[in-house]
């Protein structure tokens, strides 16, 4: 879309916001006022943030995208509470129009036209403490059929779509590394998404990975976003600072001498961008070993899970969905991915899908909580 374009549509979006809302506020003209003048910052900084670059730039641009990144997500509540209080305006003047008139609609519209962007503030508030704060460790048993008796415990911290940028730097990162390291895991997954810019912007702020610490070390695979921001470049830079990328292969992992074959995929959309990366998780799995007897996939999207499944992986580890990341928004991952977050199966695999680690766009995570996963093999007893 354009940019002019994007700037007259978010105008209107904003102009139709503040008809429903600013005469609710009649008698209170410093409300009013108010309320006017943040729909107006919201309308000009809006389209500046999505059309900044994804990295961070002079001290002027940085905060500049903040303030168009946080009042997007205060945007999104305020367009999404309007239009549901406009539908449940119009159902009460059917309701009225088919039955007796009520008395109290006038104070219902006034009080709701209030309520909401008092409501979308706070839910803002709680989204932007939600996503500044560092994840949460989330453990997850995952039952393996014929689990050898030497990997039954096997431990994995996964971490997903931290999409370093804007407003996520080394700081954010730095806690992150500290909390998943606690755990003492026998590997970690990075899931793909870790950032949104190019290498010579964010190498600095992504440096921490390379202090990650584990028994048997630290795995990416890459997502949509690395894609965006040069995945060439910085699968060498991960590697440079000790990380082991897998673009469709695996490596087999010898856990008290038994083997556990690794796996990771590039991203399921990656031949848009270069069509000799075609995600393939047949191809990842060529050449195992027979005695490998649990194979585990690094895929970012969950919609890898078909190809993975056909393949004979037992267990998938993904991200990509950020659990929708802020209400209403997770209603909608199911148009486009078969899991949203948590443990399921397909068949004979299970998926996992990470809610993300860290956050895209507006700085707003409203029930969808950011994870660390401590991932444990267990026997399947069922």
């Amino acid at each position: 879309m354009a940019f002019s374009p994007l700037i007259l549509l978010t105008a209107l979006l904003h102009g139709y916001i503040g008809l429903r809302l600013v005469p609710a506020w009649a008698g209170e003209p410093l409300v009013q006022w108010l309320l006017s003048g943040l729909l107006a910052a919201s309308a000009l900084l809006m389209p500046g943030s999505l059309f900044a670059r994804r990295a961070r730039q002079d001290r002027l641009t940085l905060a500049l995208t903040w303030a168009g990144l946080l009042f997007m997500g205060l945007f999104s509540s305020l367009f999404v509470l309007t239009l549901l209080r406009d539908v449940l305006l119009l159902a009460a003047s059917a309701w009225q129009a088919a039955t007796t008139p009520w008395s109290g609609f006038a104070t219902a519209a006034m009080l709701s036209g209030r309520a909401v962007p008092l409501l979308a503030l706070l839910v803002t508030a709680i989204g932007f403490l939600n996503a500044r704060r560092t994840a949460a460790i989330v453990p997850v048993d995952v039952p393996i059929a014929g689990l050898p008796k030497a990997l039954e415990g096997f431990t994995i911290a996964q971490i997903s779509d931290i999409h370093v940028g804007p407003t996520i730097g080394r700081e954010y990162l730095d806690a992150i590394v500290r909390k998943v390291n606690r755990l003492e895991a026998d590997l970690v997954a990075v899931t793909g998404d870790l950032v949104d810019g190019r290498v010579p912007e964010l190498s600095a702020h992504v440096a921490p990975l390379a202090d990650l610490h584990s028994r048997h070390g630290t795995f990416f695979v890459t997502g949509n976003h690395e894609y965006y921001s040069g995945a060439e470049a910085w699968v060498t830079e991960l590697q440079r600072i000790g990380l082991r990328v897998l673009q469709n292969e695996h490596v087999v992992i010898r856990h008290e001498g038994e083997p556990l074959l690794l796996a990771g995929v590039t991203d399921y959309s990656a031949h848009h961008f270069d069509p000799a990366r075609r995600s393939d998780p047949q191809a990842a799995m060529a050449g195992a070993p027979h005695d490998a007897l649990v194979r585990v996939l690094l895929a970012h999207q969950p919609r890898s899970a078909e190809a993975a499944e056909r393949a004979g992986f037992h267990l998938q580890l993904s991200g990509h969905t950020h659990g929708g990341q802020f209400w209403p928004w997770n209603h909608f991952v199911p148009l486009q991915q078969p899991f949203t977050a948590g443990l399921h199966r397909l068949r004979q695999l299970w998926v996992y899908t990470s809610r993300g680690t860290g956050y895209w766009g507006p700085p707003k995570r409203f029930g969808a909580p950011s994870e660390i996963t401590h991932l444990r093999l267990v026997p399947d007893t069922a």
